[in-house]
Formats: structure tokens, C-alpha cells, sequence
């Protein structure tokens, strides 16, 4: 008015952040409100409804760990499953093919084979599976020691107890049934 001229705010004026701020500003309370709210379902009418609910619910939790397993989330697995020198043990496993996880099929031939009438499939039937369990027994040995060493190299400050023995028993099962199912390929070596 009397020839003073007034500076122009700047169009984005500077973020000044304070040190051990948050880096952004506060919300609104009706902003936070607004996050907060959640749709507002009925009660059950009764006490049948109301299991049948839960029901549902505990279906879908378990549905979602099945699949979480499945992709072997640790977050998922079992106690026994936790952690990463089990997963070293069971990637090591899952890397090779071994006596053990035919183990079953083989022992349903040789019942097959101790029924037929001929003298030699059932003294063959009689003798091999001792000499069978005998070669998973080495080979659970050779697994266990094999599991240990590496997990003691590449884990120095985590626990390997009972390592040998969970690889030992992870390799005499089936490959399609193990579980947490296996996350290589056989031949692949493992990453953990």
C-alpha cells in the first residue's frame, strides 16, 4: 500500500525433518479413525451358528499354513522344521536320491516275491531285508555325518543338535510325502 512489496510464499515450501522424527507428518485424527474402522459383521444368532463360524475360520488358518508349509514359509513349519540348519538337513536330503525313500517299495516286491511257489524268490525273500536295512542304516550314518560337518562349517554359532539323526529319518521317507515337501531338485545342490 505505501510502496512496500510482499515476498511470495514459494510454491512448495522445504520439509524440514527433524532428527529421530517419523519422516512424515501426523494424520488427522479423522484420517486415523477412518483406517481403524472395521466393518461391523453381526453376532451369531445362536450357539450353532457361532461354531460354525469358528469352524470356518479354523479351516481357513489351516488351509493357509497347509500352503504356507507348502511353500516352506519357516513361519509355517513345525518346531522340529525351524530354523536354518534343518533346512540345510532337509535341502541336502531332498539334493540326492537315497536307498531309504525306496525303501517301502522294495519291501512290497520282496513280499510279492516270498508268496510265489519257487524255492529260490522266497530264500531271497527271507535273506534281503536284513541285508537291506543294513544298507539304509550305513547310509543314514553317511547322510548324518555328511549333515553335520557342513552345518557345522556353515552355521559355527547355531545348534546341530539332533541334525543327523532328523536328516537320517527325513531320507528313509518317501520323496512325495515328506514334509515340509521338498524345496530342490534332485541333483541340485543345496543353496541354505
Amino acid at each position: 500500500m505505501f510502496g512496500r512489496r510482499t515476498q511470495e510464499a514459494p510454491e512448495d515450501p522445504p520439509q524440514v525433518v527433524k532428527p529421530g522424527g517419523k519422516g512424515r507428518p501426523t494424520p488427522k485424527r479423522s484420517e486415523a479413525q477412518k483406517k481403524r474402522l472395521q466393518p461391523i459383521t453381526a453376532p451369531p444368532s445362536d450357539r450353532k451358528e457361532a461354531y460354525k463360524r469358528l469352524r470356518e475360520k479354523q479351516a481357513a488358518e489351516r488351509a493357509r499354513a497347509r500352503e504356507g508349509m507348502a511353500r516352506g514359509e519357516e513361519k509355517f513349519l513345525l518346531k522340529r522344521d525351524k530354523g536354518p540348519v534343518r533346512r540345510l538337513a532337509r535341502d541336502y536330503v531332498d539334493s540326492r536320491r537315497t536307498i531309504g525313500s525306496y525303501l517301502m517299495y522294495v519291501l512290497f516286491a520282496i513280499i510279492v516275491l516270498s508268496l510265489l511257489p519257487i524255492p529260490a524268490a522266497r530264500l531271497f525273500g527271507l535273506l534281503a531285508p536284513p541285508v537291506l536295512l543294513v544298507a539304509v542304516f550305513i547310509e543314514g550314518f553317511v547322510l548324518s555325518t555328511g549333515v553335520k560337518r557342513i552345518a557345522a562349517a556353515k552355521y559355527p554359532d547355531e545348534s546341530t543338535k539332533g541334525i543327523g539323526m532328523y536328516a537320517a529319518l527325513r531320507a528313509m521317507q518317501i520323496r512325495r510325502l515328506r514334509q515340509p515337501p521338498p524345496q530342490v531338485k534332485l541333483g541340485e545342490r543345496p543353496t541354505a
